[in-house]
Order: structure tokens, then C-alpha cells, then sequence
């Protein structure tokens, strides 16, 4: 089997096409790459831009050899030195940062605190090299993708095979009611774009999607789902996204359709951070850790409170996210100046090498001082309350769904309002910080388009969900949302870019985004 694990096609129930379609033995076998291909171990990035979610079986094709069920076509990948260095003990190369901060930096010696928050920050690397990645994309050839939509899909499409690399694969599939492969996962060398672009250019209606995939012992890779215009089912998309640890991107103008695809690609292409659990151990005995704040990324506290954990999985070149733990604080001796609360560490994998890595930040203390040292009130963390207003916001546009779903659309507009007042309330809002300035328009626009059943049907619901997926996974959605835009890496930043000056380029023309003539002078 390969080293990197390729996006699989689930089986799909029994059907008479199952019994015929078969196994795919014809996937372009790659070279012989080592040290990079190891780092796409576990990869389990993918790009959903569907309204479907069950593929039926493929029926038989050229490609078709066996009894359906799983793809076993995957060329072997020989990458000794990668081996060799995942057998070494961890590196501490200080490419993964970890921060802590306390909502408090003293507390009176007397005094005990239930649910003492401590920021956890983490910032992956920055402009570090990056894996490979496998893509598996399945066109809808259904009619809803005709006419202009249909041209802008396949520019956008075009454009995300452009930024894929040698080293990168791609396979292609159609369906409509029933699928079938177009491409086995080809290197993406100049001949094989060529042979990617000229199987879209066969397709008569398309929409790129990514089948639902799983790996052996392991949740399904992260599907991350777009929705254009008014008649797309956001609830299916995000159901997806947030079922697989994707994210749910709503784009209400089609011609931003190629910005929004070149956003997700510049993530996935970015990865620099893969399998990085956050460990968190008490230092002082009287610590426990009692909840942790962690949005969609899994957590586990310890029966004793002794210890804990976040499963952050992946992170994209230069991202960030903030978790809050919350720990009881005892009352400290008389002779106690300080107590040390919790440490935070890491060991990760290195997207590009496999090689394992280890961070840790320093230990997160707070201040013990005696009552008459209690002069005055030391103001909370500023980092600490933002990040207790994103949260606050989270859960209140969830509350607004919620009620909006149940037919309470005045009150569900109440909700963001009141939401809104307390944001710019708190000490963070007041004062102008840009993540809060960002919550505050994302709630003003969101109030406006859910007051209404109208309203709510034609875009309130997806902006919605599309904003309750962004803040779960900290993690830019290709939305209009401007608290969405706020978790923008500079890669995303890069290929937005990149993918704006190639439409000006193009000077907004309709023409498709390839001619055949270059593509079949590239397949030679």
C-alpha cells in the first residue's frame, strides 16, 4: 500500500451495477519520491463542492477489472529515508508555537477559582515546504449546472489543476445516478493536466465534488462543501463538512465561484502540521482541569482532572487556533507566592518529512498575594475575553438557527441583536479589536436575513451554517462573511490572489479554460 493514504470511494450498497462494476488497477504510478511523500501519511484532506452526498456503483468501464467494493490500485511508494526518520525520536525545531495566557495574572492567596480560564494559542509554521496531495473529484453531469454557472465551474476547475504539482494526483469521476471513473489518480505532470482538463471538457453540466472517503481504522477525511446561490441545500453541505471536519462555505455571487475554490485550494496545498494532539497537565496538586472550550476539535479531560487533551489533527501553513481551558484554582498556602496551573505540549508530525516534532510552551502561572498586596483589580486578559466573545457570538448564531428553524424568526433575530449589544459591550469590542469589529458586521448581517421566512429561505440559513462552520473549526470558509475572512492564512491570501489576477487576465470572457488543441499538444 502507498504511503499516502488516497481518498477512497466508499462501496456502495448492492446493486445490479455493483455486481459487474469493479476494481481500478490503472492509476499512473508515481516516482520514486522520498522524504516529501512522507509527510502525506494520513493525509486526509478533500475538496467537496457538491449538493449529493451517495454515489451509486460505477457501472462497467475499461477500468472495471473486479467485484466492487474498495479501490486496491494504489502504486507502492518507496521512501526508505522517510521510514528511517520517523523511527527517530521527536525534534524540537520550534516550527510549532504554543502559547498560554491566564484570564487573571494574580489571584488573593485565600482565595479559590472555579473555571480559571487559560488561553491555549497554537500557530503552526509558516512558509515551510508541504506534502503531496492525492484528489479525487466527481463531476455532476445532472442539468442544474447549465449555462454560465456551467463555464464559470469549469474555469475554476481548470484554475485548481494548474496549482497541482508533479508529486500531486488526481482522479476524476462522474455521476449522474450512477458514476464512473474518468481518470485513474494521474500525476499531475504537464500531460497529465492535459488529460484532466480534456476529460472535463467532455462533460456536458458538471459541479466538482469529493466523495465521501474513509480510511482504514480512521473517521472520514475532511470534506469541505460549497453552496452557490439560493438553491443549494445547505443543511446536506453542512451536515457534510461538519460530520468529516470540514467546512461549509455559502457563495451567494456565482462569479466569486473560482475565488472560493482557489481559497480552499491554497489550504489544502498549504498543510504544514499534521496529527498534532495538545497535551495539558496540571503542575500544582490542587489543579484539575474541569472543562475545555474547543469548538468542533475533540477533547478529553481526565476522570482525576489530572490531565487533558485537544485533538487539533491539521494545520495549514501560519494557522492559528485558541482553545480555552477552564481549571479550578485552590487557595494557596500563606508562604505561596505562585502557583504553577498547567502545562501545554505537543508532538506532531511534519507534513512535508513525517518526521515527529515536539513544542511546549511555558508553564502558565499566576500570581498568589497577600490580602493587603490586593490594592487594586488587575483587569481580565484581553486575549482571554476575545476569545470568550467568539465563543459567546458561536453559540448565539447557533440559538438564532435553532429558533429560526422552529419558525421564530423575529426572535431569532432578537437573539443576534442582543448578541451584538454585548460584544460591543465587552472590553474587547470597545476597544476596537479587529476580531470583534469582524463578529460585530458578521451579526449585523446576519440579524438582517433572518427576520423573515423570505429572507431566511434565500440566503438566512446558509449564512447561518456557514458562519456556525467557520467558528468550529476556526478555519476560513469561502464565505462573504467578514469574521469567515478573518481566519485567512497568507497562503489562502496567495491563491486568492493568484486566481483574481488570472480572471483579469481573462478579461471576464466565457471562453473555456483551456483550448483543445493546447491540451491535446500537451498529452504528446
Amino acid at each position: 500500500m502507498s504511503g499516502r493514504k488516497v481518498p477512497r470511494l466508499a462501496a456502495p450498497p448492492t446493486t445490479p451495477q455493483a455486481q459487474l462494476a469493479g476494481l481500478y488497477q490503472d492509476d499512473e504510478p508515481l516516482g520514486p519520491l522520498v522524504g516529501r511523500i512522507a509527510g502525506a501519511i494520513h493525509f486526509r484532506q478533500a475538496t467537496s463542492l457538491t449538493k449529493a452526498l451517495h454515489l451509486a456503483a460505477p457501472p462497467p468501464t475499461p477500468y472495471a477489472q473486479a467485484q466492487v467494493g474498495a479501490y486496491h490500485d494504489d502504486e507502492p511508494l518507496e521512501h526508505p529515508a522517510a521510514a528511517g526518520a520517523q523511527a527517530q525520536a521527536p525534534a524540537d525545531d520550534g516550527g510549532l508555537v504554543l502559547k498560554t495566557q491566564c484570564e487573571f495574572p494574580a489571584l488573593g492567596r485565600g482565595a479559590s477559582r472555579d473555571k480559571f480560564a487559560v488561553l491555549v494559542h497554537v500557530r503552526a509554521p509558516a512558509d515551510v515546504a508541504r506534502a503531496p496531495l492525492d484528489l479525487v473529484t466527481v463531476l455532476d453531469v445532472s442539468g442544474s449546472m447549465d449555462g454560465q454557472k456551467m463555464e464559470l465551474l469549469k474555469q475554476a476547475t481548470g484554475f485548481v489543476v494548474d496549482q497541482l504539482g508533479p508529486d500531486d494526483r488526481l482522479s476524476m469521476v462522474y455521476f449522474s445516478g450512477e458514476a464512473t471513473r474518468l481518470i485513474p489518480l494521474t500525476r499531475m505532470t504537464v500531460a497529465g493536466k492535459a488529460r484532466a482538463k480534456l476529460a472535463v471538457e467532455g462533460m456536458d453540466y458538471m459541479t466538482l465534488v469529493l466523495p465521501l472517503f474513509t480510511h482504514a481504522g480512521t473517521r472520514p477525511g475532511p470534506i469541505h462543501t460549497f453552496g452557490f446561490g439560493a438553491d443549494n441545500d445547505a443543511l446536506a453541505m453542512h451536515t457534510i463538512a461538519e460530520a468529516t471536519g470540514g467546512t461549509f462555505s455559502f457563495i451567494e455571487n456565482q462569479a466569486a465561484i473560482q475565488d472560493s475554490f482557489a481559497q480552499c485550494i491554497g489550504g489544502l496545498l498549504s498543510v504544514a502540521v499534521q496529527e498534532a494532539p495538545i497535551a495539558v497537565t496540571c503542575l500544582h496538586r490542587g489543579v484539575r482541569v474541569q472543562e475545555i472550550k474547543s469548538g468542533s476539535y475533540g477533547n478529553h479531560v481526565g476522570a482525576d482532572g489530572r490531565a487533558a487533551s485537544i485533538d487539533v489533527g491539521e494545520l495549514y501553513d501560519d494557522e492559528e487556533r485558541r482553545f480555552l481551558v477552564l481549571v479550578h484554582v485552590p487557595k494557596a498556602r500563606p508562604v505561596e507566592s505562585v502557583t504553577r496551573l498547567v502545562k501545554v505540549s505537543c508532538t506532531y508530525k511534519v507534513a512535508a518529512t513525517g518526521q515527529a516534532a515536539h513544542a511546549a510552551a511555558p508553564a502558565a502561572v499566576i500570581q498568589r498575594l497577600l490580602e493587603l498586596e490586593l490594592t487594586e483589580t488587575h483587569p481580565p486578559s484581553i486575549d482571554v475575553e476575545q476569545e470568550r466573545v467568539r465563543l459567546a457570538a458561536t453559540q448565539d448564531i447557533a440559538a438564532a438557527r435553532a429558533a429560526a428553524e422552529g419558525g421564530q424568526h423575529p426572535g431569532a433575530a432578537r437573539i443576534l441583536d442582543s448578541r451584538l449589544k454585548a460584544v460591543e459591550r465587552s472590553a474587547p469590542g470597545a476597544a476596537g479589536d479587529p476580531t470583534c469589529e469582524a463578529i460585530k458586521e458578521e451579526l449585523r448581517d446576519l440579524s438582517a436575513c433572518v427576520g423573515s421566512l423570505r429572507e431566511y429561505r434565500k440566503t438566512g440559513r446558509a449564512r447561518l451554517l456557514a458562519g456556525m462552520s467557520s467558528h468550529a473549526q476556526q478555519r476560513a470558509s469561502a464565505s462573504t462573511s467578514t469574521s469567515a475572512r478573518a481566519y485567512l492564512t497568507p497562503k489562502m491570501e496567495e491563491m486568492v490572489e493568484a486566481s483574481r489576477k488570472q480572471s483579469r487576465k481573462r478579461g471576464g470572457s466565457q471562453q473555456p479554460w483551456s483550448q483543445l488543441k493546447q491540451i491535446k499538444h500537451d498529452l504528446t
